[in-house]
């Protein structure tokens, strides 16, 4: 039997294939947009790729099942209860695939969502028994899929489902079975993942704090603590993975514009995303554009700032940086890419046209003017256990997505600093700010890590 695990960076997401070369034939579970990964495994190992499942309607990511089947002609396996618009053949409990030395059943594990569904993989050249799970957004490492996504209407029975699948469906299968799950640390289907791929059911049993309840009401307890906010591109992602995802080569997204064409989109209505990092966006960057600098947890990050629906603009340093963007967008389902800003923002500032600054504080800075008396109101942007673990005497925990959110306001005239760990996240809050019409904000050069590195106390 061939296993393969693949990892999705910053979303924290984890496809799977399954297959036997003997049989030449594959299954490809929960894939990625871009698909050329299985491509390559099939062309590589020479299996030809036979089923697509998707073990549940995803929310955090856009399905690579349209896609996949665009190029391989194989058709796409969901629970029966999954209500999708396309052409599509169900799966429900107890159905086998066999291919090969490779078997796949199906177990009903709904709780993340209604239509979610497990698969039991055994290797028939080694034994008949269940080698591994792959437990879709059930059961992850140190954690286990958050039930609220599919709405507050259906939330109670959610977490009714949530415990059966956990505690009974998966309770009658041994320890030593192996867990996959198809999502890992990143993702925001939880809230405490492990930054390890798999596990075990007797190790999560042990030490996965979720599956330690004693009773359900326990249970129900901890789940009516409040799960992570919930991204902008939530809702639409679901929508997309119902219709079906429209083709890569459908959503055009190679434009090089130069500066006239660039300001004529921005006046349209386009939201300008600046990938580069703080520093150089904070020496000058076109006015009212977002500063989402391009590391593990971009997509994660647009899609709690950045309205789906929207056009997009890109400020990179070059085409290969446009290209791995452009990815990483598609991948949460943001198509409207117009293009980028050919040269960079250097043929911006030669144009001739203005440009803001995004002022950073030094900690010495701060700290000294702390000490005069004189600090501007500092507002801490991590998430509350973060915050508990040490932050600057005097600061605020305005966690990112408030923030962001409706119904948040200060005082326009207000001098702010905002902060984080790095300085990462605060620069995408301080260049919303400023383009909320705030004046008076600054970022702290290297979050809280410098703070401390520089000697200065964090109180708990």
């Amino acid at each position: 039997m061939y296993f393969k695990q693949i990892v999705v960076p910053g979303l924290g997401c984890f496809s799977y294939v399954i297959g036997c070369p003997g049989a030449k034939a594959m299954v490809v579970v929960d894939p990625k947009r871009d698909v050329q990964d299985y491509l390559d495994i099939s062309r590589n190992e020479g299996m030809k790729i036979s089923h697509i499942i998707d073990t549940h309607v995803h929310a955090d990511h856009v399905s690579g099942g349209q896609e996949l089947r665009s190029h391989t002609q194989a058709p796409i396996y969901l629970h029966e209860k999954a209500a999708v618009d396309y052409e599509h053949k169900t799966l429900k409990e107890g159905d086998i695939i066999e291919i090969g030395n490779a078997r796949i059943k199906v177990l009903y594990t709904p709780g993340h969502t209604p239509n979610a569904l497990s698969l039991l993989i055994s290797d028939k050249s080694r034994s008949a028994d269940p080698w591994m799970v792959l437990t879709g957004d059930l059961l992850f490492v140190n954690d286990i899929g958050r039930p609220d996504l599919a709405g507050d209407e259906i939330l109670e029975e959610q977490v009714h489902n949530l415990y059966d699948s956990l505690y009974n469906k998966l309770g009658a299968y041994p320890d030593h079975l192996e867990v996959f799950p198809a999502h890992g640390m990143g993702s925001l289907c939880g809230r405490g993942m492990s930054s390890k791929t798999s596990s075990t059911l007797g190790y999560e049993r042990r030490n996965n704090p979720m599956l330690g309840f004693k009773n359900f009401a326990d249970f129900k307890a901890e789940m009516s603590r409040g799960f992570p906010t919930r991204p902008k591109s939530f809702t639409h992602i679901i929508q997309t993975n119902i219709k079906g995802a429209p083709l890569l080569s459908r959503c055009s997204s190679d434009q090089a514009l130069t500066p006239d064409q660039f300001e004529e989109r921005m006046k349209t209505g386009a939201v300008v995303i600046d990938s580069r990092d703080m520093a150089a966006f904070g020496g000058f960057h076109i006015p009212n554009s977002l500063n989402i600098g391009f590391e593990k947890q971009m997509a994660n990050l647009v899609g709690m700032t950045v309205d789906p629906h929207s056009d997009l603009l890109l400020v990179v340093d070059d085409k290969e940086a446009y290209d791995a963007m452009c990815v990483e967008l598609h991948r949460i389902g943001y198509d409207k890419i117009l293009g980028y800003l050919a040269g960079g923002i250097a043929s911006w500032v030669y144009s001739g046209r203005p440009v803001e600054k995004l002022d950073q504080l030094s900690v010495q800075e701060l700290k000294k003017r702390l000490e005069k008396g004189a600090a501007p109101r500092i507002i801490d942007v991590r998430n509350p256990p973060e915050w508990g673990r040490g932050h600057i005497q005097g600061a605020e925990n305005l966690p990112l997505p408030k923030i962001l959110g409706d119904d948040f306001s200060l005082p326009r005239n207000e001098e702010v600093v905002v902060t984080c760990g790095t300085g990462y996240r605060s620069n995408i809050v301080a260049s919303f700010l400023k383009q909320s019409g705030y004046a008076k904000v600054y970022g702290m050069a290297g979050g809280t890590i410098a703070w401390n590195q520089a000697g200065f106390e964090l109180v708990k």
